[in-house]
């Protein structure tokens, strides 16, 4: 029997989560580039100019604070390139602006990633102590020639030693970033590199497949890779490893001990709620009553730097078309294992599922989206082809669409 697609928002759906947002921070610099990543992240120079930069942020809230006069600001992330290279006092100074300029929730989520390359136990404490309440660690690996043939700067010693440097300094949550798929990467040591992340128990974990990104030094020189069958028994034994462990699947990459410890930051984009970035090439997704407005800042430090020095907005700005809003909101929420509500849909798109009803009748006749009165996701059989399935959604013209800032976790 096909599916009935329900285009009113029903009775009992998920409350409005229109008036809160979440706020990215960009700092870019890193002690060296790796040969697989393509943020926005650029090596650092000798003396990176910290209080210049976050003098230039903070001019940034300034100038958006009325925009979010009437908004709940629930989330930060400091996200990079390599956050943990600034100072404690810089991230304070930082923190403390976003409090003056925006509305924030008194248990706001607030995120700093870090390398362990960079990770020192006394400014771990003073992250802490300013108000950070979560890290994330680049761990990638805790193999030393998986971690060489990645280009990272640390050890897997130091990783560890990072991950209980967290726990000392009392984040209230921890996650670690870790990576399959790697140069030369066996079945045995993908399963050796999650049994160890699992070992420490942290409350998040990030679990992505390494890609080969465009204009990226892999992507022009491939390292050889595990084979698709070797990929597939990783990811297999992966799913059945988190179970037995207790963590939950809440989106294609992301892992949570209870559904308490997911990112909420991250699920601020993935339910394609509005988000403020600032910093070089940080950028938004914000709505108002013309639209949702997207948003792309001055790529390179010194450039960003000179534009906002000048008092301009050092960004551009440019209003999506219907079209491309539908395809973000499936391209996020198909994402998350909950899916999405058609009252969340309204909410986010401003439109009536009718819009799209025929498409999302032929996934569900086709058996890849599953289709309640109150939510809409994807199956098990569409999760594992879930480019597949977003493709049905792409617009004709995509001409101003971003994803998300990268944040793992």
């Amino acid at each position: 029997m096909a599916a009935s697609i329900p285009c009113q928002p029903a009775e009992g759906d998920s409350p409005t989560v229109r008036d809160e947002w979440g706020l990215y921070i960009h700092l870019p610099w890193c002690v060296r580039k790796c040969p697989y990543c393509d943020f926005n992240s650029h090596r650092a120079p000798e003396h990176i100019p910290e209080m210049r930069y976050v003098t230039a942020l903070c001019h940034e809230m300034e100038q958006a604070s009325p925009r979010f006069r009437n908004r709940q600001l629930v989330s930060i992330f400091l996200g990079g390139g390599t956050p943990s290279l600034f100072s404690p006092e810089a991230i304070e100074r930082i923190l403390k602006q976003a409090r003056v300029s925006f509305p924030m929730t008194t248990d706001a989520e607030i995120t700093l990633e870090a390398n362990p390359g960079t990770a020192e136990a006394e400014r771990f404490k003073g992250y802490r102590s300013v108000g950070v309440t979560r890290l994330s660690l680049g761990v990638q690996s805790f193999d030393d020639e998986r971690l060489r043939a990645l280009g990272r700067i640390h050890t897997a010693e130091q990783a560890r030693a990072a991950y209980r440097m967290g726990r000392d300094a009392k984040f209230l949550a921890l996650n670690i970033d870790l990576m399959y798929g790697l140069p030369g990467q066996t079945l045995a040591g993908a399963q050796r590199d999650l049994a160890e992340a699992l070992d420490f128990a942290p409350e998040h974990l990030s679990y992505y497949q390494l890609t080969l990104e465009a204009g990226t030094p892999f992507f022009h020189n491939p390292p050889t890779r595990p084979d698709d069958t070797v990929l597939a028994r990783i990811e297999m034994d992966a799913s059945a490893r988190f179970a037995a462990t207790g963590y939950e699947r809440y989106e294609v990459s992301a892992y949570s001990k209870g559904i308490w410890n997911t990112c909420r930051h991250n699920l601020g984009y993935w339910r394609y709620g509005d988000y403020l970035g600032i910093g070089a090439g940080a950028h938004s997704k914000l709505r108002n009553s013309n639209g949702i407005w997207r948003q792309v800042r001055t790529r390179f430090p010194a450039g960003y730097l000179a534009a906002i020095e000048a008092n301009q907005t050092g960004y551009e700005e440019w209003r999506l078309e219907h079209d491309e809003i539908r395809f973000e909101f499936f391209l996020n929420t198909l994402r998350l294992r909950e899916g999405f509500s058609p009252n969340l849909f309204q909410q986010q798109t401003g439109e009536n599922l009718a819009t799209v009803a025929e498409t999302l009748q032929e996934l569900a006749d086709l058996g890849l989206l599953e289709v309640s009165e109150h939510n809409i996701r994807t199956t098990q059989r569409g999760y594992a082809i879930l480019d597949d399935v977003v493709a049905f959604f792409l617009p004709t013209q995509a001409t101003g669409m971003i994803w998300p800032q990268a944040c793992p976790a």
